[in-house]
């Protein structure tokens, strides 16, 4: 087994290291969730509405409607492709990373599903109408045309990719998680998951840690409990990593993986 590395661990309140088994616990008190959802909401929608009038931008461009003089046609095509496309990116990070902060229900999984993934479909009314009018434009160049075409295309399918919510959480499973769940979890800078136990054996190669409660690590992006905690802990009724925890023995101790990991005399 892989030798357990020495860990920092960050509050997630003050940003600050501390002491392994040593850091001050918390009162319990809930914690503030880690931004503001309304503020992050009101910025996405914001670069959304750009992200439209950058498209409408270059239909102009497109129909000669709109004219920048000092650059060829493509190139004024390409430059309101770029901008639509990073206003669609930042604004569908911003969005969930709202969700993540303050989740929707999952009763309605239409609704659910629509409000997780509200980025893919800014991201397709930002590109699909634009790539159609350039595909039935006569009137630009052949190579113009096939340039654009493909610029907007690789643009639609960044921006797709990037605002899915890979990791999406509902208010029902965050509420689940924060009543099962009272004392501080930690997760490493990478990961996707957060811990109940700063000793868990997936984070023998984590040499930083941060910690706080579960609101907190949910609004970091960490959305599941660690199957190996949860097993440990035996904790039911909360959203887990899909790990096969089957030959773990949730009594073995941080103290019997560090022995596996001693060498042989």
């Amino acid at each position: 087994m892989a030798e357990a590395k020495k860990k920092k661990i960050i509050s997630a309140d003050t940003g600050e290291e501390v002491a392994a088994g040593s850091k001050k616990r918390p009162q319990p008190v809930q914690a503030a969730p880690v931004g503001n959802a309304t503020g992050l909401r009101v910025g996405a929608v914001v670069l959304w509405v750009l992200a439209i009038v950058f498209e409408i931008l270059g239909v102009l461009v497109l129909f000669g409607k709109l004219n920048l003089k000092f650059m060829p046609q493509l190139y004024q095509l390409i430059l309101f492709i770029v901008l639509d496309l990073a206003c669609v990116i930042i604004g569908a990070q911003l969005w969930k990373k709202a969700n993540h902060i303050k989740p929707a229900s999952e009763k309605n999984p239409f609704l659910f599903w629509l409000w997780n993934n509200m980025g893919v479909v800014v991201c397709a009314f930002a590109f699909v109408p634009f790539i159609i009018l350039l595909l039935t434009n006569k009137n630009i160049d052949k190579k113009t045309k096939t340039i654009a075409v493909v610029a907007a295309a690789v643009a639609l399918l960044i921006g797709g990719a990037t605002s899915i919510d890979y990791n999406p959480v509902s208010l029902e499973q965050q509420q689940a998680a924060m009543q099962a769940i009272a004392d501080d979890v930690y997760w490493s800078p990478f990961g996707k998951v957060y811990h109940t136990h700063d000793d868990c054996q997936t984070l023998n190669q984590s040499e930083q840690l941060t910690y706080g409660d579960v609101e907190q690590a949910i609004a970091a992006g960490r959305t599941r409990l660690c199957s190996f905690c949860a097993k440990r802990d035996a904790i039911t009724g909360v959203a887990t990593d899909d790990v096969d925890v089957s030959d773990y023995t949730p009594e073995e101790t941080v103290e019997d993986l560090e022995e596996e990991t001693e060498p042989a005399a």
